[in-house]
């Protein structure tokens, strides 16, 4: 029998529901008491006994999220929280994954890191040298003091040292680490106590004054990763075919990556399901909180703690990495006999597998809100919960209380005025007066439960391609050429815009790999260039070296939701997500300069004579004027800047485009007559110039014309092709303001521009006509 499966659970009463978990052998006739008598709540004297000035005991609703297989294991999750969805979600979205071969979830070793802040040093350099030399002593000081904590195999295992800079009256601040394994404890104060013991020592060492000796939250060192993969057939819906709802979910995922507003909205839906499974077992959900958001500021900018990708075989790949440091054992576990309960539901053995579930549940819950927005809109779903707060909240009960809700449901005004005006209604009163619903009203400017917007629908069949994020670990962003191709290479300027259509590179060390394998990239046996086998086997190479490393025993799995030999830069994508991602793997520190003109000798195996606009903008991921020049760095680059985002359809001729081949046959005619090839540059320069103009005023009119000027120019270089010009002809027909190639030409993509709102009609033609699309926009 399967142990988190339970059919129409919610359909039983509370008392069976915890009668069946009896029979099932998940609780003791003790426990079952405990629950149903309520004697498993924690009582005022308990609670005294925790926190000052107690009053009284506030309690929460506890439900089991159902259906969850992790790592190959059944568990019924016991969650904690008050908003209504959460654990009805999950339980939906664990069934799902579950169909799919379920969860797999990793945590690593549970490290905590203690900070001692030392201040008033006359030699910083030195004293980190120092510091760390006596590294090995400064360890067996802080594991003198608790013994049993090494007997169990915990304890401190290193220090590191930072100088972070001058403060304002102290000198450089020096900062020593102490990396503290605590095991199943959340341990706080067990690395407080370290840090405490360390401090004459460090003192002494560095010649300096300790001051503050405290924990971080940022668990950095104790990140749990979980993965799903979907197929997309299990994500059909009465309304939406499988492939529409993946492709859904990752443009969701997207806005996300793009967007700070939005990431932080996506993960505090992870968060929802994470910290209810943290109260539940007794966890300090403040710190999983801070380290979680901290985590996702890393970098450049905040995002999202989840990717949402479409791999090779159409599959939707769900991932969520985060720092999530938990402990199973300790006071708050054991002085609160609900917590005790959670975990006896549970039935995890250490604080790894705790916190690989509740990442389970985290992406669980992402799925579960991503899906919802990206079909029928999360208020559909919350509907029928967010009616059973509103009646209880107006004090419904006994047999009425479903009455009340199907009642609210078929009105469709689910608020609590309402409610008390049905109640009323079927106790024979009469219908509220206008001062009671005006009161009710007031009283609901804080909702029993929060309802986001409708999200708008994907096109049918256009593949999502908004503007790119900021700039990701192991991300590299494909690109359009607004204006300037082909003369970009001869020094001239061009424009040039990420899209959020990317290659995500994951590196793993297998020693038993004698030659670096890439995986996922090379296995579309369809696709001859710009990217072969052989040519990305060059490529990592290459990285290897320059980076300093051995190829052998690496396996890369990349991860592309970017079309190849289309012009949209994949083959500068896929080079600079594999470059940060071995970089981290072997905890290289690599600048963005560095990855890009890294990047830039990558494209040149592939190209040949590569302009550098494609590896910039791959890595750096923002709308620049580009300009080639003979200075140091090879290239002057400026960010551009619109008032309002500008739409842009992206069309796939289905032709590839090779680069290398268009650019090859551009330079031989410029060979030939350099004076006439270099006017038709110095033309499409002008135009670019003015193009930057028009983009800093929003006039999608004036570039609009830019762009069909500039299509005519790259007709005049015969760079273009019949599917390339059937589409520009579709796409002016449609309404477009504006239409032409997009990268080297001879294939593959093509761009066109159009007031906001004019955009569907012209990728309903295209995809009338047999052609793929995608829609972007110019930030």
């Amino acid at each position: 029998m399967s142990r988190s499966r339970i059919p129409r659970f919610y359909q039983l009463s509370v008392s069976e529901r915890i009668a069946l978990l009896e029979q099932r052998g998940v609780l003791s006739t003790d426990a079952a008491a405990q629950l149903t008598g309520g004697t498993s709540a924690l009582d005022v004297a308990a609670a005294d006994r925790l926190i000052e000035n107690v009053i009284g005991v506030f309690s929460l609703p506890m439900g089991l999220g159902l259906n969850f297989q992790i790592n190959g294991q059944d568990y019924l999750v016991p969650m904690v929280v008050e908003e209504p969805s959460i654990v009805a979600a999950v339980s939906s979205t664990a069934r799902l994954v579950r169909q799919a071969g379920g969860f797999t979830s990793v945590a690593d070793e549970p490290l905590l890191i203690g900070q001692i802040q030392v201040v008033d040093v006359t030699d910083p350099e030195r004293a980190r040298a120092d510091l760390l030399a006596r590294g090995d002593e400064l360890v067996h000081l802080a594991n003198s003091g608790h013994p049993n904590m090494v007997a169990r195999g915990g304890g401190a295992r290193g220090i590191e040292v930072f100088l972070r800079g001058a403060t304002a009256q102290n000198g450089v601040l020096l900062v020593v680490h102490l990396l503290v394994d605590t095991r199943d404890a959340m341990g706080a104060n067990l690395v407080n106590s370290m840090c405490e013991r360390l401090a004459p020592l460090v003192e002494e060492i560095s010649g300096g004054r300790v001051f503050l000796r405290i924990l971080s939250n940022l668990t950095d060192r104790a990140l749990v990763r979980a993965r799903a993969v979907i197929p997309s057939a299990l994500l059909e819906t009465a309304d939406y075919p499988g492939v529409r709802v993946r492709d859904g979910i990752v443009l969701a995922n997207e806005f996300a990556a793009m967007d700070p507003y939005r990431a932080t909205t996506h993960n505090k839906g992870i968060m929802n399901g994470i910290d209810a499974v943290a109260l539940a077992t007794g966890n300090d959900w403040r710190a999983i909180e801070a380290a979680a958001h901290a985590y996702a500021g890393r970098g450049d900018g905040y995002g999202p703690l989840t990717t949402w990708s479409v791999n090779g075989s159409g599959d939707l790949v769900g991932e969520l990495t985060m720092p999530l440091k938990v402990g199973t054992v300790g006071g708050q576990v054991e002085s609160n006999p609900a917590v005790r309960l959670a975990h006896t539901i549970l039935g995890v053995s250490s604080a790894p597998e705790l916190a690989e579930v509740m990442a389970a549940v985290g992406l669980a819950q992402n799925l579960a809100a991503l899906k919802a927005l990206s079909t029928n809109g999360i208020q559909h779903g919350h509907m029928r919960l967010h009616a059973r707060a509103v009646a209880a909240a107006a004090g419904a009960s006994g047999a009425r209380f479903e009455e009340v809700v199907e009642m609210l449901i078929a009105d469709g005004e689910i608020k609590v005025w309402k409610a008390r005006q049905i109640i009323q209604a079927l106790d024979g009163g009469s219908e509220c007066d206008p001062a009671a619903r005006s009161a009710a009203t007031d009283a609901e400017a804080r909702p029993a439960a929060s309802v986001a917007p409708t999200a708008p629908h994907p096109a049918p069949s256009a593949a999502p391609a908004p503007s790119a994020p900021g700039p990701d670990a192991h991300l590299g962003y494909g690109k359009i050429i607004l204006l300037g191709e082909h003369s970009v290479v001869y020094g001239y300027h061009a424009i040039a815009a990420p899209i959020g259509l990317s290659v995500r590179a994951q590196v793993t060390r297998q020693a038993s790999l004698r030659a670096p394998v890439i995986a996922d990239w090379d296995s579309d046996g369809s696709v001859r260039e710009p990217l072969r086998a052989d040519l990305s086997h060059r490529v990592a190479a290459l990285i290897a070296s320059r980076l300093g490393v051995s190829a052998a025993g690496v396996r890369v799995d990349v991860f592309s939701h970017l079309p190849r030999a289309s012009g949209l830069g994949a083959s500068a994508a896929f080079a600079v997500a594999v470059i940060r991602a071995v970089a981290d793997s072997f905890q290289l520190t690599i600048s963005d300069a560095e990855v890009s003109s890294l990047a830039f000798e990558c494209e040149q195996i592939v190209h040949g004579t590569p302009s550098g606009i494609d590896n910039t903008v791959a890595t750096f991921g923002r709308s620049v004027l580009f300009q080639k020049t003979d200075a140091p760095g090879g290239h002057t680059i400026r960010d551009i800047f619109t008032p309002h985002p500008i739409p842009i359809v992206i069309g796939l001729s289905g032709v590839e485009s090779l680069t290398a081949q268009t650019v090859g046959l551009v330079r031989t005619a410029w060979q030939r007559n350099p004076t006439r090839y270099d006017a038709i540059f110095s033309q499409i320069d002008g135009l670019v110039l003015a193009g930057v103009d028009a983009l800093r005023r929003g006039d999608v009119a004036e570039l609009g014309e830019l762009m069909n000027i500039n299509q005519g120019l790259l007709n005049a270089l015969q760079v273009s092709s019949p599917e390339i010009e059937a589409l520009v002809a579709i796409a002016r027909r449609a309404g477009a303001l504006g239409a032409k190639l997009t990268g080297g030409g001879g294939g593959g993509a093509m761009i066109a521009i159009a007031e906001p709102g004019g955009t569907e009609p012209i990728m309903a033609a295209m995809r009338s006509a047999g052609y793929t699309t995608y829609l972007t926009e110019i930030r």
